[in-house]
């Protein structure tokens, strides 16, 4: 690594700095421990001591060091910059630095910068009405919780893509550097335009341990390191050190290095001269863990050890010793050279604050609300298809939502403001309509076989769903617009990551100041009814089950059962903000059940009775329910069978596109009222739902309805394999013969007077069986079934 020597700092600028960072070392400290006496005005007693000890240190006095040192840059460079921190359990430090520049107190006026602000300040850290130990959306100037390790570097990225002006400082911790999303993440320097986007400057913070062990990048010598960031395509500079005067001018001649290079790196892709990509500039930073803390703990090491990962001193009210080492500790960072009488930080200490509107504790792109301007949406009645009957003619959902977002795309390509992540899959999950109007980011090499790569591309592809995710959920925090398409089965790896987001949606909805984003928008398609061709490992509906478990008042999931109910669906998503919206739709010819108005109507009530499917007349024998696009299908299937060998029987047939309107109004915004339910659904009769995922989610959903005790569910049962189409559905009993077969088994009566029926039904599926054997490929009648007798 390259070790940058000089002294370019003054003394006064080091003293400056220092002071700062001391300042900022304090702070943290207090909020871990401190209930009451923050200026240290008296003795420290047990009674100023918080009963439980929460949050930790370890990481805490690197981060304040980086944090000291940006600011000096934003100054010197009049940079506009964001600062994302990996180790969120570094919470303390962000929490201290945005208290001593101001921003916090503009956000919370009662946490004031003196010192009644400064014991509010230390008393909520980690404490009951407080806030959380981490970066939580509370913090103002975050974008990043990092209570989860691994997505700090994708979210930099993200925050950077499309914002030319914009420097993020990412330190990415030593233990989170083990994870595999923060491993890949590396690579998203090969899909930044210098061009166009902003730059992402990470910081390796190597202290040397995690919880209870050493980090491995800490233990395979520098050489190794060396090679393998020059092999991810960074030029690494070392900083190094103990000495707080050493690491002061070592930090700020390479901070400079750095920003000199990403500097000349822009200036020559914005000119023109050469699209050559260059290895861009990152930091390795060395100091000890719990660095200015206690070194030695009831006789053992503390600094500098996995010791001080948490609480160095966890004994103080009820061990005299450690109260006088924590005593000590605190006033170490001579708090009253920092602070006034009245708890005010000082002139020399605010001097090394930027301007007001520089902080990056106020960047507007930390709040991205604040900058998020909506997408200019394209006509979409110029995208529905005709539909001349119900079933009479297929199209591919996901092709004709591709044109859809192709135009989104060139509609607002001025903005820049949208793009489309996905997994390697853009192509695939037949959106490929995008590529005539922008390319796949990416700034490789390029072979004359390479199709659509494009420097400048706004499809973001990575085989990395953790990485799409980091990069998008990046993008939105900072105010833009995105698109996610996946396979269902392997949109599970973020299930984490979407957790992590959730509650960060959940959080801010009670926070004013913090204004919506755009939503995160996922499309779920190669799904589980048509993996026939790569078998079992890709058969898994249960991302569903999986969101829903997070607030109501963030989640919303759409099945749209065709290609006129997708584009209606995709339209309102993307025009939505603080949710996520989980969207599954097939990308295989399928049947068009609704027309343009039909399917926008139904898309607004979110479930409906389907007449050209119904004869119930109003008062039904069953109701036959289905959600999704093969479960709608082969609903319809079985109702034609049963209207045709059972003509006096009444049914009624519900599809549902919302999934949340089947909960109570008391569960979930979109909730039907029970009385709405009943009326559609019926008080007492059976009813046959057929589902696109696991059954037990909707009689989940449904527990409390006054007819759940009626409600049978077909849908997947963990059977599959490689297969035809329509043997995936035998095979989980949600074939139209078994829907037909549950209808007989449930009306009361039927069951003796459509015997025959029954014994027909039976004999279909293994007719099917036999014939799949035989001939590798479904029966004619069921590849080639089409709705009859009946018009929307």
């Amino acid at each position: 690594m390259h070790e940058l020597t000089g002294k370019p700092l003054a003394d006064d600028e080091v003293a400056g700095l220092d002071a700062y960072w001391r300042a900022a070392n304090y702070l943290s400290a207090g909020q871990i421990y401190l209930l009451g006496n923050p200026l240290l005005d008296e003795p420290l007693r047990p009674e100023h001591v918080k009963p439980r000890l929460l949050g930790h240190w370890g990481t805490t006095p690197g981060l304040n060091m980086v944090y000291a040192h940006l600011n000096r840059v934003i100054r010197r460079r009049e940079l506009t910059m964001m600062y994302v921190i990996g180790p969120g359990h570094g919470g303390p430090a962000i929490a201290a630095n945005t208290w001593l520049e101001g921003s916090y107190s503009d956000t919370y006026p009662d946490v004031s910068r003196d010192a009644a602000g400064m014991a509010r300040l230390f008393r909520q850290f980690s404490f009951p009405g407080g806030i959380p130990s981490h970066v939580a959306p509370e913090l103002p100037g975050s974008i990043h919780e990092g209570g989860e390790l691994g997505y700090s570097l994708s979210h930099a990225y993200g925050a950077a893509l499309d914002n030319p002006d914009l420097v993020v400082a990412c330190v990415v911790g030593d233990g989170e550097a083990e994870t595999g999303p923060l491993a890949t993440s590396w690579h998203s320097n090969k899909f930044l335009d210098p061009r166009t986007d902003g730059a992402v400057l990470p910081i390796l913070h190597l202290n040397g341990y995690k919880i209870a062990n050493p980090a491995v990048l800490a233990r395979i010598g520098d050489d190794e390191l060396t090679r393998l960031f020059e092999g991810y395509g960074y030029r690494p500079y070392l900083v190094e050190g103990n000495d707080p005067g050493h690491v002061h001018q070592a930090l700020a001649l390479t901070l400079d290095r750095a920003l000199d290079e990403i500097a000349e790196i822009q200036a020559e892709a914005r000119s023109g001269r050469g699209a050559r990509r260059r290895a861009w500039p990152m930091i390795v930073l060395r100091t000890p863990k719990g660095w200015t803390g206690p070194q030695e703990v009831d006789g053992v090491p503390v600094e500098g050890t996995w010791r001080s990962h948490q609480v160095p001193l966890s004994q103080v009210r009820t061990s005299p010793d450690h109260l006088r080492l924590l005593e000590s500790w605190l006033r170490s960072y001579r708090p009253e050279e920092l602070f006034d009488a009245d708890g005010r930080p000082v002139r020399q200490v605010l001097a090394q604050v930027p301007a007001p509107d520089s902080r990056m504790g106020s960047s507007p792109h930390s709040n991205g609300g604040v900058l998020s301007q909506d997408l200019n949406l394209p006509d979409l009645r110029e995208y529905f298809v005709p539909v001349p009957g119900p079933g009479g003619t297929d199209h591919e959902p996901t092709r004709v939502l591709g044109t859809y977002l192709r135009d989104v795309m060139r509609d607002n390509l001025a903005h820049r403001n949208f793009r489309v992540f996905g997994p390697d899959e853009t192509a695939s999950n037949r959106l490929d309509a995008l590529f005539e109007v922008t390319g796949k980011a990416w700034n490789a090499d390029v072979l004359p076989t390479d199709e659509h790569l494009r420097t400048d591309g706004r499809v973001m592809e990575i085989l990395s769903e953790h990485t799409c995710q980091g990069w998008l959920e990046g993008y939105l925090l900072t105010g833009r617009h995105g698109w996610f398409s996946c396979y269902e089965a392997f949109v599970h790896i973020v299930d984490s990551m979407v957790n992590q987001h959730a509650k960060w949606l959940k959080v801010t909805r009670a926070l004013p100041w913090r204004r919506p984003i755009p939503s995160l928008n996922y499309l779920l398609t190669s799904h589980v009814w048509r993996q026939d061709h790569n078998g079992f490992s890709h058969q898994d509906p249960g991302f569903i089950d999986h969101v829903v478990n997070k607030k109501a008042e963030v989640i919303r999931v759409y099945l749209p059962p065709d290609t006129n109910t997708l584009l209606s669906t995709a339209e309102h998503c993307l025009r939505s903000h603080d949710y996520i919206n989980v969207v599954v739709a097939g990308k295989q010819p399928q049947a068009d059940w609704l027309g343009p108005e039909a399917a926008a109507l139904h898309c607004a009530r979110g479930l409906g009775i389907w007449d050209f499917a119904s004869n119930d007349d109003g008062t039904p024998d069953v109701v036959m329910a289905c959600a999704g696009d093969v479960p709608t299908l082969e609903t319809l299937a079985a109702v034609r069978l049963l209207r045709e060998h059972l003509p006096a029987l009444k049914i009624r047939v519900v599809n549902v596109v919302d999934l949340m309107r089947l909960q109570p109004q008391s569960e979930h915004p979109h909730g039907l009222p029970d009385a709405d339910f009943d009326a559609l659904f019926t008080a007492d009769r059976p009813i046959i739902f057929a589902y696109h995922g696991y059954p037990w989610l909707i009689h989940r959903l449904t527990y409390r309805r006054t007819n759940h005790r009626n409600l049978h569910v077909r849908g997947y049962k963990e059977e599959g394999t490689t297969t035809t189409p329509f043997d995936m559905v035998v095979r989980n009993d949600l074939d139209r013969f078994h829907l037909a077969l549950d209808v007989i088994d449930r009306v009361p009566g039927l069951g003796q007077q459509a015997a025959a029926v029954r014994q027909w039904l039976t004999d279909q599926r293994a007719r099917h069986h036999a014939h799949i054997l035989a001939y590798g490929e479904d029966l004619p009648e069921i590849r080639d079934w089409r709705w009859t007798g009946g018009s929307s």
